[in-house]
């Protein structure tokens, strides 16, 4: 049986606190599943926000999407992620990557590393969050017995400790633009995705719990217009036919029937049932998380009211 769908937004723009936590309001009434913050320089901060996030709502789940295991010390991390999710009441979900902007780590004066380097880097955060958090002697200890976590990222490496580690994987449906150091990143064909899936399955064949499997949608746009929805993509990768632009994994434009049918598309051939949109596109994924809830309610899928992981 297929696992249920969820959905995330990530909120990224700064703003007041009386602003922050309407946005988050804004967000639980739409009905999204988890509200998300990223780990960027120039954008909120994490940590603070996610608990601001909780004294706003009442049901959504927390997550860093995801955290740059580059700024972080593991021991100060797993401080920080025990109190975020004692603060907010055991609804923290946590995101982990390698970081990917060599351009944020030159500003901060850290290393940024070799492909390698980096990953190696990401494993031991893991090892090391679940040595201390495992450890019932330690404290500040967290709500959950287990914070759940994300591990970003699709190359072997990264894959591998998905394999053994990660309670969700994230695929980025996107690769990094040759020769940029600010992060600017493209995305990638259907196909290409379906290998990484399919490799992620290869190596994780012998858990006895599946892990799920999700994708930052980076365009959405509910429309009759797909022409105008795809033009600011095509302007910026001339090579690509609108038709190709609306084949990617990652774009979801048309109309809500077309977009729900997408959504579903996306769970039957690669088996991705938790979906992000950017903070642009919330209130314009909300008629597809609707939708598929409503269809849901009359039998022809599985998409039961919003609620939390536990």
């Amino acid at each position: 049986m297929p696992r249920t769908f969820r959905f995330g937004v990530v909120l990224m723009a700064a703003a007041p606190a009386a602003e922050w936590r309407a946005k988050c309001r804004r967000a639980e009434e739409l009905g999204y599943d988890v509200i998300l913050v990223p780990d960027h320089l120039g954008v909120i901060a994490p940590f603070p926000a996610l608990v601001a996030a909780a004294e706003a709502t009442e049901r959504p789940r927390l997550g860093t999407f995801v955290l740059n295991a580059g700024f972080w010390n593991p021991a100060l991390l797993a401080r920080e992620v025990a109190t975020t999710d004692a603060l907010t009441g055991g609804r923290l979900e946590l995101g982990l990557g390698t970081g990917y902007v060599q351009a944020e780590h030159k500003a901060a004066g850290l290393p940024y590393g070799s492909p390698r380097e980096r990953v190696d880097h990401l494993r031991r955060t893991v090892a090391e969050l679940d040595r201390l958090l495992g450890d019932e002697e330690y404290r500040p200890r967290p709500a959950q017995r287990r914070v759940p976590l994300l591990i970003g990222g699709d190359g072997e490496r990264t894959l591998r400790l998905s394999a053994g580690h990660a309670d969700v994987v994230g695929f980025t449906g996107l690769r990094m633009t040759p020769g940029t150091t600010t992060g600017k990143l493209e995305p990638v064909p259907a196909g290409e995705l379906d290998r990484r899936v399919a490799r992620y399955r290869e190596l994780s064949a012998d858990r006895p719990e599946p892990a799920e499997l999700n994708l930052l949608l980076q365009l959405v746009a509910v429309t009759d217009d797909t022409a105008t929805a795809l033009q600011p993509l095509l302007d910026r990768r001339p090579e690509l036919s609108a038709e190709d632009a609306l084949a990617l994994p990652v774009v979801l434009a048309g109309s809500l029937d077309e977009t729900v049918e997408r959504v579903r598309a996306l769970r039957e051939r690669y088996g991705i049932t938790y979906l992000c949109v950017l903070e642009p596109f919330m209130e314009a994924f909300a008629p597809v998380m609707r939708r598929l809830r409503e269809d849901s309610v009359r039998g022809h899928g599985k998409v039961p009211a919003p609620q939390g992981t536990g």
